[in-house]
């Protein structure tokens, strides 16, 4: 047995509770991870709303780190009493333990406390993607990306520094724009007080941007599609303020013949190749500085509801971790 956050119901944080579980030994290429310290996401709150559905009960959670406790038959990658962190599942890491694919999980890096590896792995693997694949990045161009001092754009906007980019973030008031200046942005646009297109179109010569980076979704949707140059694309990778309205196709060809992605990191996370090939970027960059971290706040897994509150409240910078 062991003890995890499971609900049976869609709803507000209050439908999360703590119970005892019963996990089955590891399978074949499976490994059990005693969790150490366990990341929270906004995909979290995804789950818990129904906005993205699953079957019911559930448990919760993507990401987490821990000790390798017991290995499954055929795996080679890790052996007992190696430290790990995982990023795309199974779901239920809201947990003292879980059953992990080894070919879906990362050897955490000496130097790296559990804690940051719990709060940065999905952020960060989330923050590769957009900025090395989905766009490539190039030094010299302005990107837009919201959000600058949430858990991904905190890693984000240091990425995007260290690549060579003009970066304009935003932020929802005017507490967080020091951070956000001090992460690298060029430029910070508070939200909740200016106009976001106008600015990005003042601060672009007229232009606009060729990517903007957006996970609030419904509360910055025109402001993004305002905002992006012809020929421009919009990157859609979150909902913090609800989804994304339904919209025309015609609208992105009125507003200069625009691109429109809604990647997920499962589809650039495939192989155990891309992983460590994404991981250990990220990890290089936070040995060498580059990416900073600092300690994430954290609750008792237990008030993983808590935990829910603060980030669904929109007035937390960096990162939030459940402690077994």
């Amino acid at each position: 047995m062991t003890r995890a956050i499971r609900f049976e119901k869609v709803g507000g944080p209050d439908v999360l509770s703590f119970q005892e579980v019963t996990l089955a030994p590891p399978g074949d290429g499976e490994v059990r991870v005693r969790h150490t310290a366990i990341g929270v996401n906004f995909i979290d709150t995804y789950h818990r709303t129904g906005l993205y559905k699953l079957p019911l009960p559930s448990g919760l959670g993507m990401e987490a780190a821990g000790v390798v406790e017991q290995v499954g038959a055929g795996v080679t990658r890790f052996r007992e009493g190696d430290r790990i962190v995982y990023a795309t599942g199974p779901l239920g890491a809201y947990s003292e333990a879980n059953n992990v694919v080894a070919n879906r999980a990362f050897k955490i890096p000496d130097g790296v406390s559990d804690e940051i590896a719990a709060s940065l792995m999905l952020k960060g693997l989330t923050a590769h993607f957009l900025l090395r694949r989905t766009h490539k990045v190039q030094a010299g161009e302005p990107i837009l990306f919201h959000a600058a001092a949430g858990g991904v754009g905190m890693i984000a906007i240091q990425w995007a520094r260290f690549l060579g980019a003009t970066v304009i973030g935003t932020v929802g008031n005017d507490s967080k724009v020091a951070l956000a200046q001090r992460l690298g942005c060029h430029h910070v646009i508070v939200s909740s007080r200016e106009n976001i297109a106008n600015r990005v179109r003042e601060i672009t010569g007229g232009k606009g941007v060729p990517v903007v980076y957006d996970s609030v979704g419904r509360d910055t949707f025109m402001a993004s599609i305002d905002s992006l140059a012809p020929l421009g694309l919009f990157v859609s990778f979150g909902n913090a303020s609800g989804p994304v309205p339904p919209f025309e196709p015609a609208l992105l060809a009125q507003k200069g013949s625009l691109f429109f992605t809604r990647p997920t990191m499962f589809h650039y996370v495939t192989t155990p190749e891309e992983l460590d090939a994404a991981a250990g970027e990220l990890f290089d960059l936070v040995a060498r500085g580059v990416i900073r971290k600092s300690e994430p706040k954290s609750f008792p897994l237990a008030m993983a509801a808590d935990a829910h509150r603060a980030i669904e409240s929109r007035q937390t910078t960096g990162s939030l971790v459940l402690i077994p």
